[in-house]
C-alpha cells in the first residue's frame, strides 16, 4: 500500500465524502490538468481530488517522458498551495503493468466505504472504455466523470453499446452548451455525469516542444513546475517523440 502525501484519509470531512480520481502520465502536469480539477471540484461538490501519476512504462524511456519520481514532484509542486488536492504514488509505486481497476481497488480499500469515488476522465479516453480491463467492475466502485476533449463531440456517446438508450437531443445540448449537466444511469453501476466544462487546450507535448526549443511557457505552467523543469533540463532531448 502506497502513502498518500498531504494528509491521512481519516481527515473528517462533512458527509458525504467525495474523493475525485485524476489520472494521467502529467508529463509535465499544467494549467489545464489544475483547471478540470478545480471545475470538477466546484460542480461535483468533491471533498478532494487525488491525482494519480502513471509510473514508468516497460519500454525503454525517452528524453520526452520525465522520470515518474520527476513527475511525482511536479505534482506535488503544482497543487501544493491546494489543500483540497492530493497526491498519490500509488502507480508509481506499483510493479508491473498498472490497470485502472487494481488502482481503483487499491484506492476504495484505503479510503473505506464512507467515501464515494469519481473517476474523472475525458471523453475521447472514456469512448474507449470497454477495450479497459473489467470496465464493469469499474463502473460498480467509481462514478465517472466525462469531461470534453478539443475535437470531440458527447453525441459520439449514443453509439457507446454500454450506454444504449441515450438520448441524442440531451447529448447535442451538451454539445451546444445548453445543458450544463447529464448524468446517465447505467444499470448496476455508480452511473456517469458528463460535465461539458470548457475544454483543455493546454497540451503536455507542446509544452515539452516549447522547452526543447527554448519557446515561452506563459500561462501554462505553474510558476513552480516551470522553475522545476527548467533547473531539473527535463525535456531537453528527443524532442520530436513525444507521449501523451
Amino acid at each position: 500500500m502506497s502513502d498518500v502525501s498531504k494528509s491521512s484519509p481519516l481527515t473528517p470531512y462533512p458527509s458525504p465524502l467525495r474523493l475525485g480520481l485524476l489520472g494521467g502520465s502529467f508529463n509535465p502536469i499544467h494549467n489545464g490538468h489544475l483547471a478540470i480539477a478545480h471545475r470538477v471540484y466546484e460542480r461535483l461538490q468533491l471533498s478532494r481530488v487525488l491525482f494519480i501519476p502513471t509510473g514508468n512504462p516497460p519500454h525503454k524511456q525517452s528524453g520526452s517522458l520525465a522520470s515518474a519520481q520527476a513527475r511525482l514532484e511536479m505534482v506535488e509542486l503544482a497543487i501544493a498551495e491546494t489543500p483540497c488536492f492530493e497526491v498519490s504514488a500509488i502507480e508509481i509505486n506499483r510493479l508491473g503493468t498498472s490497470y485502472s481497476i487494481d488502482t481503483v481497488r487499491e484506492i476504495h480499500s484505503q479510503y473505506g466505504q464512507s467515501w464515494k469515488l469519481f473517476f474523472i476522465i475525458g471523453l475521447d479516453a472514456f469512448l474507449e472504455f470497454s477495450t479497459w480491463r473489467d470496465p464493469e467492475s469499474l463502473l460498480r466502485l467509481c462514478h465517472f466523470v466525462v469531461v470534453p476533449r478539443p475535437g470531440q463531440s458527447f453525441l459520439s456517446l449514443s453509439k457507446m453499446p454500454l450506454l444504449s438508450g441515450l438520448d441524442a437531443q440531451a447529448l447535442k445540448q451538451l454539445d451546444l452548451g445548453i445543458l450544463d449537466q447529464l448524468n446517465i444511469t447505467v444499470p448496476d453501476s455508480s452511473g456517469v455525469t458528463c460535465l461539458p466544462i470548457p475544454p483543455c487546450l493546454i497540451s503536455a507535448s507542446e509544452i515539452r516542444r516549447r522547452v526543447q526549443c527554448g519557446e515561452s511557457l506563459v500561462n501554462m505552467l505553474p510558476p513552480s513546475v516551470e522553475s522545476y523543469i527548467l533547473q531539473q533540463r527535463l525535456y531537453q532531448e528527443d524532442g520530436n517523440r513525444t507521449h501523451i
